[in-house]
């Protein structure tokens, strides 16, 4: 919803907004828009008689503004109904949906494009660092969007990209998760083949063949270009040229050199991410060459393996990764990036609904057995025994269900010299990550880190 609001704000409107919790970095970018954010959702907000009321999917029958809303008849629409209204009739748009890697892909497609000349508008669901914002319109003919499969409304339980109305979509994976919407893996497919109905005939669905769910919803019924990834007819292949994911070339169906990437990620998911946004850039017009010069320049967006601080040589990253699929795969690209001899402590909160309903909880402790040490934060929302996680994982894990202050105290003293530190949780997390750097320099500053003796 801040990426709307930034977007109708350029746009010329007056945007004030509500919520609860807005953390940084929306919260940083809302403010320095000038858009002022209401406080809870008090019925008062709406004493100004706002013109249109753009409501997001947090909002619930009951809540005092929404009842008033509702008793006054005012006019609202949800938030993907307002952006289809306002831009994307009239666009060439361009959607990246998937469980996983769906802000990584936007950004990479989104600069491909803007490094082309083509200026496009963009709705990205965190912080590109070639841009600095999330959002922006433009007069361009493109516009580039993050298609979420959540639903858009109370009044609008529709997933959010059927409003998109994509030219070219991208379908990174399918997996089960947003366990609060959907009962099983078949409602999420049939959500993603709402989509693909609705691409034209000159338009084109860029997916991984060998993703079993991915491949299932495509046989549904495609009207437009089919370009499987992986599949004997894909007119381009991926090769991946370094065990961390950073360097990759595309082939074209006769086995000739299209062009080199370099990327500054890790991990295969990256490298499959990079393939997909080149492929749908070129797609769009974009050559190859040309989008592995953007890719060269690319930054990963905030909170996608970030390195919030480097305290002497222990590294601390903030990462956004809370399915476990986006678990394992980034730390699998991080230990391949390090190596086998440095430490690699991770820090993890399930924040997500799925994650505080236990779903996907038999994956879970699998997923961190690259990572040498494991804390997961038991916070009290969370409805689920975890202890079934230290069984699952092949590595020292522990459950710390007190506060976050005792957590950092527990991931200081098994942090030495030689250890990378991986935070990972979709929300603000209580700012563990900065308190966490901040323990850390204190260590440091007391020649506490060096040579300090880990044991398991």
């Amino acid at each position: 919803m801040g990426g709307i609001a930034l977007i109708a704000k350029q746009a010329g409107h007056k945007v004030t907004g509500s919520d609860l919790n807005v953390y940084p970095p929306m919260s940083d970018e809302l403010q320095e828009a000038g858009i002022e954010i209401y406080q809870g959702y008090g019925a008062e907000q709406l004493d100004t008689k706002p013109d249109l009321i753009v409501v997001g999917n947090v909002m619930k029958r009951g809540m005092p503004v929404i009842e008033r809303m509702l008793n006054e008849h005012l006019k609202y629409v949800s938030g993907p109904g307002f952006l289809e209204e306002l831009y994307l009739r009239e666009k060439t748009v361009l959607a990246v949906s998937g469980t996983h890697g769906k802000t990584t892909t936007t950004a990479m497609l989104t600069w491909i494009l803007e490094h082309a000349g083509l200026n496009p508008g963009f709705l990205v669901g965190g912080i590109p660092e070639n841009f600095g914002y999330s959002a922006r319109g433009s007069d361009s003919k493109y516009f580039v969007i993050e298609a979420d499969e959540y639903d858009c409304a109370f009044f609008d339980k529709r997933s959010k990209f059927v409003h998109y109305h994509p030219d070219i979509a991208i379908i990174n994976n399918i997996e089960f998760d947003h366990a609060d919407i959907f009962n099983s893996i078949e409602d999420i497919k049939k959500q993603f083949h709402h989509m693909v109905r609705i691409v034209p005939s000159n338009g084109a669905v860029i997916y991984p063949y060998d993703d079993v769910n991915a491949l299932s919803t495509i046989k549904m019924g495609l009207w437009s270009k089919d370009i499987g990834v992986g599949s004997d007819n894909c007119p381009y292949k991926l090769e991946i040229t370094a065990a961390d994911g950073s360097k990759l070339k595309i082939l074209n169906a006769s086995g000739a050199l299209e062009c080199e990437v370099e990327l500054n990620a890790t991990g295969m998911h990256n490298a499959r991410n990079a393939f997909m946004a080149l492929l749908a850039a070129h797609e769009a017009g974009v050559p190859f060459a040309k989008g592995a010069e953007a890719m060269a320049l690319f930054k990963m967006p905030k909170r996608r393996m970030e390195l919030v601080a480097k305290i002497g040589t222990v590294e601390v990253y903030d990462d956004f990764a809370h399915h476990p699929t986006a678990i394992k795969t980034t730390l699998d690209g991080l230990r391949k990036h390090v190596g086998e001899d440095r430490r690699i402590v991770c820090v993890f909160e399930p924040r997500s609904n799925t994650m505080k309903m236990g779903g996907n909880s038999e994956l879970l402790g699998a997923s961190f057995n690259d990572a040498d040490e494991v804390f997961v934060y038991h916070n009290e929302a969370v409805s689920w025994d975890m202890s079934v996680l230290v069984k699952d994982c092949a590595k020292p894990l522990h459950i710390v269900d007190t506060s976050t202050a005792d957590l950092i105290d527990e991931v200081v003293k098994a942090t030495d010299d030689n250890t990378t530190v991986v935070v990972m949780s979709n929300g603000g997390f209580e700012n563990v990550k900065g308190c966490l750097a901040d323990a850390l320099k204190r260590m440091l500053d007391y020649n506490l880190l060096s040579n300090r003796q880990i044991s398991n």
